[in-house]
């Protein structure tokens, strides 16, 4: 058998610099498909492991470890897409989505254009759906009101990734927790030590803002008012129902508070969803299954007076998502990102390259902030959140736990430098999407946009204080890979 080798440190960053050369090429040059980038980068860095004597067989090993590893949370993933089709068709995020239309108020528009679309990102976990129907008609208020439309487009866009950060039905939310390592609800209940004082922040900043933008002007609030009516005409929200379609998401802030096992829990609100779906919204069987399998199409509607095909535009745009296939797309990224990081691993250009890296990165602070100037660097240079965090969590993952960090602390950091930063760069698809919904570029709503920075900010001084950073207990998820790695125990 060859002896393999080491590779000198040129030859060990190369992998990590060939792959953000083909990344930015590949996206803004050549507009290819990611996951095509991401199998070309990972046979460069599979020739080089072959070429220092590992083998194909290694490699192929390593990335079914790594995918076993990671599978509960990609099933997670899964039965999330499950979860938002059943819980369209039982009208649960429709009535989530009403209720947060249904506190427009045009004294406070900016603070209010920034709750909603927490509300709405939340509910559905896609901060360009929030940004693309509630955000493009709280953006006609602002005119009609004389407000400021780069303070109400920063709000819309802090609120919209609110929910990319936080949701549990988002994609970003649960690929950084399994980039990072750790579980979905330990991964958002984390967030909390960041997002909460951004939270605040932005209603301090837009509460002052809005009243000094619109005073007491009061204005129309435009296709709010037609999403409002439509909404109630094709499901049935009145009470008692209304406080029915709340109980599949109470079963999930139950289940989540309870530390129950997550896939049966969503599977359990899932099925009641479905049931409220079939006897109190009256959609078929058939439908409520396609719904949660390819996801919620307007045509499901079949026993309904309202005339879908002339529907308010903005209407169709919330509802028309869900199903086990919408989670596909970031499957696939999951699974190329991990052969990558398999193939990175395998060739040891890490356990190279990391520590002359890490030589000068001796604190928790240090090593806070350098994860965060990755993201940025990553998030900037890429584009992509996905390739980010898969990329990033092959770096940072074993040098988190062996400095006795929990994994959540490097799934929280991600989202803090990646997630809620890539809106406010203008060249990346969340950037120029912002710019053609709301019609104001990032470097106008950009200042206004609190909740992108403050999480950045807020991680930083956690970093260097020790406030908010969690440490591995032998209790904890990360002990056994702790005691491993270091080959000490606590």
């Amino acid at each position: 058998m060859e002896k393999t080798r080491k590779p000198g440190f040129l030859l060990a960053i190369s992998p990590i610099v060939f792959m953000l050369a083909v990344l930015i090429i590949g996206i803004t040059v050549l507009d290819i498909s990611i996951e095509i980038l991401l199998i070309v980068s990972t046979a460069f860095t599979a020739l080089i492991a072959i070429y220092l004597g590992h083998t194909w067989q290694e490699i192929e090993n390593e990335l079914c470890t790594k995918l076993a590893t990671a599978f509960p949370a990609i099933s997670i993933l899964l039965v999330v897409g499950i979860m938002i089709g059943a819980w369209i068709v039982s009208g649960t995020i429709p009535y989530l989505l009403y209720i947060g239309l249904s506190i427009i108020s045009p004294k406070f528009i900016v603070v209010t254009a920034f709750l909603v679309t927490v509300i709405l990102s939340v509910s559905t976990g896609t901060s360009w759906g929030a940004a693309g129907t509630a955000g493009v008609a709280l953006m006609g208020c602002a005119a009609g009101m004389g407000a400021s439309l780069p303070a109400v487009a920063g709000a819309v866009v802090a609120g919209a990734y609110f929910g990319d950060k936080m949701s549990p039905f988002s994609d970003s939310t649960n690929l950084s927790a399994i980039a990072a390592g750790t579980s979905l609800y330990k991964h958002i209940g984390h967030m909390l030590y960041t997002t909460v004082p951004g939270f605040i922040i932005c209603c301090i900043v837009y509460t002052v803002a809005g009243i000094h933008f619109a005073g007491g002007s009061t204005g129309s609030t435009g296709n709010i008012d037609a999403i409002l009516s439509a909404l109630t005409s094709l499901y049935h929200m009145s009470m008692p129902v209304g406080l029915l379609l709340l109980i599949p998401p109470a079963i999930v802030i139950v289940g989540a508070l309870t530390k129950k096992p997550t896939i049966p829990i969503m599977i359990i609100s899932s099925a009641f969803a479905t049931l409220i779906g079939i006897f109190v919204q009256g959609f078929s069987i058939r439908n409520c299954a396609l719904s949660m399998i390819s996801g919620f199409e307007m045509s499901m509607f079949e026993n309904t007076s309202v005339d879908i095909d002339n529907i308010i535009a903005d209407v169709p745009r919330l509802l028309e998502r869900g199903g086990a296939s919408s989670m596909m797309g970031t499957v696939l990224i999951a699974f190329c990102g991990f052969a990558f990081v398999s193939a990175l691993h395998v060739s040891g250009c890490l356990d190279v390259a990391l520590p002359r890296l890490m030589s000068k990165v001796r604190t928790t602070g240090q090593l806070i902030l350098t994860t965060v100037l990755s993201g940025v660097l990553m998030i900037t240079t890429t584009g992509n959140a996905s390739v980010s965090f898969l990329t990033l969590g092959g770096l940072y993952h074993d040098e988190y736990i062996k400095r006795g960090l929990e994994a959540k602390n490097l799934s929280r950091t991600f989202e803090d430098s990646i997630t809620v930063v890539e809106p406010l760069i203008p060249w990346t698809l969340a950037g120029v999407y912002m710019t053609s919904t709301l019609g104001v570029s990032p470097l106008q709503y950009g200042p206004w946009a609190c909740l992108c920075y403050t999480g950045v900010i807020f991680a930083v001084i956690y970093g260097f204080t020790g406030f908010g950073i969690a440490k591995i207990k032998k209790d904890g998820d990360n002990y056994d890979e702790y005691v491993q790695l270091t080959g000490k125990e606590l």
